[in-house]
């Protein structure tokens, strides 16, 4: 059974460990005791371990996941010492594999990015380098995407950021939806299930591009199209490629 060492026991990593249980994957998971709370849960939940030092999770771990905060990264890398063939998962943002070599001193380092639909097994999964443990272990969270670069890791980060972005505007569409008169979960069954159907049918017609789907709506004259170029005129699409293009620039200056 492979030992799955957990440095930083955040949101993700945690729900990250739920999926794989849930998956029914052949893990034993030992935990980082700093987050006593988030961990005791887990260990209460799950067949998870919380040791007693950062250390330890690392001498016991035939893998380890590190998902601490990008600030606490230098702090771990002078507490825990991994040995030079042991594989290295990261989910912190922002943080180069060549930097993390560095820190860690282990030869077998790769990247990944979930977002927080791992714990039900749903979540986008892309990792660099293409062939990694990342590969194999990650599998079960949801649909795996191998990047071939660290440029298109970053670009997918961006992607990872627009995926909590979107809770946001379903947010706002649903309260809509409300101040109009609509219980609050009928507008959250409306706005989710149409959010639903454009995924579904956007994979049905996989040579179309959603633009293209959505000109065959929005047909001119229709009230679709007349609510489109509203959001046209006030520069809704900008502003979307804005925030993307900020997150990117950041992202690429740490690389730098």
């Amino acid at each position: 059974m492979l030992k799955l060492g957990v440095l930083g026991v955040g949101d993700l990593t945690e729900k990250m460990v739920r999926g794989l249980y849930r998956h029914g994957s052949e893990l034993h998971v030992l935990l980082s005791p700093r987050n006593h709370e988030r961990g005791g849960m887990l260990s209460r939940d799950l067949a998870c371990v919380m040791m007693e030092t950062n250390q330890a999770v690392a001498d016991e771990a035939d893998v380890i996941i590190i998902g601490v905060r990008p600030t606490h990264l230098l702090d771990l890398a002078q507490e825990v010492k991994l040995r030079p063939d042991q594989p290295l998962i990261s989910v912190v943002m922002g943080v180069s594999l060549a930097e993390l070599q560095k820190l860690f001193g282990t030869r077998d380092c790769c990247r990944a990015m979930l977002s927080a639909a791992s714990e039900i097994n749903h979540s986008t999964v892309v990792f660099f380098p293409a062939e990694s443990i990342a590969a194999q272990l990650l599998a079960p969270l949801g649909n795996v995407i191998p990047l071939v670069t660290e440029r298109e890791f970053e670009l997918a980060t961006v992607a990872a950021c627009m995926n909590g972005w979107f809770y946001f505007l379903a947010d706002e569409l649903q309260q809509w939806f409300v101040q109009q008169g609509l219980s609050a979960q009928r507008a959250k069954d409306l706005t989710l299930s149409s959010v639903e159907d454009c995924v579904a049918y956007s994979r049905y017609k996989m040579s179309a591009t959603p633009r293209q789907i959505g000109e065959s709506i929005a047909i001119p004259g229709t009230f679709t199209a007349e609510g489109l170029e509203v959001l046209h005129r006030l520069g809704a699409n900008v502003a979307w490629r804005a925030a993307s293009d900020h997150v990117f620039r950041l992202l690429m200056s740490k690389q730098g």
